[in-house]
């Protein structure tokens, strides 16, 4: 095994900038606390569930026809966005579904 193999994977540091017009909602939620850690963690948990929810609705969407897919759901999430977001940040070049 070469030392490269048992290098630990580099974390990643993010630094951002949002205003209440960007998104309102995610806006409001993370005001709830103060900068540092209760606030980074809070959107490092929103993330995770936001994407096991994709990824769960896109599970959903396999057998789904394309047309009842275009609409939005009854949380008003639409399939379509939700899929293609999905395939534009996948990165294991499995290209599109379709």
């Amino acid at each position: 095994m070469k030392a490269a193999d048992t290098k630990p994977d580099p974390g990643i540091r993010l630094l951002f900038e949002m205003s209440r017009d960007d998104n309102p909602r995610l806006f409001d939620d993370l005001m709830r606390f103060n900068k540092g850690p209760k606030r980074v963690n809070r959107l490092r948990f929103l993330a995770h569930e936001g994407l096991l929810a994709q990824q769960w609705l896109l599970g959903m969407t396999g057998t789904a026809p394309a047309v009842a897919a275009a609409k939005p759901t009854r949380t008003g999430i639409d399939i379509a966005v939700a899929r293609q977001t999905s395939q534009a940040f996948d990165t294991t070049g499995g290209g599109t579904a379709e």
